[in-house]
Parts: structure tokens; sequence; C-alpha cells
């Protein structure tokens, strides 16, 4: 996002109306706040987990969850929000966050089908965290399917390095209703920022050639936040989650997006973005819950899978 449009909200930036021209849609008005209102800062109260965009030190976008007890995650005002935990020590994002560092935020409850994004800046690292909020705006509640947790302690198995995607992280993403992505608007593009989006759709909906995602992108908000992004800076990370297991699949590739696919994909697929995998971790069991399926999303329901 970009500075106010003089409404009161921030306006998009060149890539996400660059994105939008390509898609051959316009979103209008960005309802996107340089602050957060009370009910995302009482809603990010309410979790146990929270998903975060960070960079690596080589530019790089990377994709990873922070987990505590409910209420870990708590705003003091408007345009603060202070996190109770840290990242794993063997999370391959945890060097990233730094005081300095610019984060993206997406709070997602599996319950509600409610999630709300934020971006802004790590101010303090210590025995938490503390945001700077910079962007804050909520998101419809399409393609997230919904599940129940019991907390379980984390496995603590230490973290794979995977020189490609491997059977196990092949089985995990064919089987995947849900994923998350990190991305970043590119250098000069103002106020941008990172960002943490959710992607969903039935399990196969992410295609897979050799080590390359091939994933569609169903009808959303028409914001092209993550889209945006990556016609400025091709890098993305990736998080996959094993629900039943626990165990987590940290990617990082470039993107190639198509915007018009010709019916070259799922059903209800609007375009399709590949990524090329380059980078993977997996931490087996280390989403520290056990979850319980409820049902898919109407939009899921719409959709189709490779």
């Amino acid at each position: 996002m970009s500075p106010q449009d003089g409404s009161g909200f921030l306006s998009f930036h060149e890539d996400e109306r660059a994105a939008q021209a390509l898609a051959g849609q316009r979103a209008g008005r960005a309802a996107i706040r340089p602050f957060m209102p009370d009910q995302h800062r009482e809603f990010f109260a309410l979790l146990p987990h929270l998903f975060v965009a960070t960079v690596d030190g080589q530019g790089w976008p990377m994709a990873s969850v922070l987990t505590g007890d409910t209420g870990f995650v708590q705003s003091p005002d408007p345009v603060t929000l202070r996190i109770g935990a840290l990242p794993a020590s063997d999370d391959p994002a945890a060097p990233t966050f730094t005081a300095g560092a610019e984060v993206g935020l997406i709070g997602l409850d599996f319950t509600t089908r409610r999630r709300n994004r934020a971006n802004g800046q790590l101010i303090a690292v210590d025995d938490g965290l503390t945001v700077r909020i910079a962007q804050s705006f909520g998101n419809c509640p399409q393609y997230i399917q919904t599940r129940t947790a019991t907390p379980r302690v984390a496995a603590g198995a230490p973290v794979e390095r995977l020189d490609r995607l491997d059977a196990a992280a092949l089985a995990l993403i064919a089987a995947s209703d849900t994923f998350f992505v990190a991305s970043r608007s590119r250098a000069g593009i103002g106020d941008g920022g990172l960002d943490m989006s959710h992607r969903g759709g039935k399990p196969g909906f992410v295609g897979v050639v050799g080590d390359t995602l091939v994933i569609p992108d169903f009808r959303g908000n028409r914001f092209y936040n993550t889209l945006g992004n990556l016609l400025g800076d091709p890098r993305a990370g990736l998080l996959f989650i094993d629900f039943a297991s626990g165990d987590v699949l940290q990617l990082q590739g470039r993107a190639a997006i198509d915007w018009h696919p010709e019916g070259n994909g799922p059903a209800g697929a609007e375009r399709l973005w590949r990524v090329s995998v380059e980078r993977a971790w997996r931490r087996r069991g280390a989403f520290p819950f056990a979850w319980r399926f409820g049902s898919y999303a109407p939009t899921t329901l719409a959709t189709g899978t490779w």
C-alpha cells in the first residue's frame, strides 16, 4: 500500500494497480488503515497462533508461524502489537526476527473463518516481539476451511533442510487445503512492505511439476496484494502445515504469473502462478496443536483440483 488517498485509508501501490489492470479488474478504494481498529486489536488477542512474514539476509521473504497460549498477542494501542512469543530456535526464519526488521502478519481463526492482516516493523525483540503497525485491513472468509484445535507439545525434532521436494513434502502439498505465502514490495515502491496471505482450496488444488508448484488464483477480494508484490519482486516464501501431524514445510522460490491460462487449470482458476522452489525446510511436529477438520468454505466447494 501507498500513502493515504485523502479518505483516511491507504491507496494501492503501483504494482498492485498494475496487477489489477492485468487481471482486468479494479478494487476501488483500499479499505486499509494506518492503524488497527478496535475489532482487529481484540481479534488478535483471541488467537493461539499468528502467521508471520519476515525477510532473510539475502532479501528473500520467509513464511513462519508463532504460537502461544490464547492471549499471547495483545494490542496496547492502535499502532502496536505485543507478541508474547519468539520463533522456535530451529525455525529457519528465526534469524530474521531482529529489531528494525519489516514484518507482515495475518491472524486467522480457523473456527470462525475470520482473518485480519497487518504489517509494520519490529521495534523490539526481547522475551517477545513488539510490532509498530503501518497497515491494517480485514479479509473476507473465502476459501478458509474450519478446524478446531487442542494444544499439544511440539515434537522438538531437528529441522530438515531439503535439497529438493522429497516424497513426504510432495505428499503434504498434495493433501493440503490451506497454505500461506509471504511476499514483499520491490525496492523503491514507497510504503509497500511485507505481506502475509492465505490461500485455500480442496486437497490437490496446488499442483506440483518437479520442484515447481502450480497454484490457481481463485476469485478473491480484488486487492491483488500478493500478485502485485510478486510482479515487482518474484521471490516468495510459502508455509504448508500438516494439520494431522503438526509437520511444517517452509519453502522459498521464484514466482511467475500466467494472467490468462485459458482454462488450463482447476475449475474456478482465473490465473495461475508457478513457484520454482529453491530452498525447503521441514520441521516435524512443530505446530503444537491437534486439529479436527470441520467443513470446507462454500467458495472452496465451488472450485476444482488438478
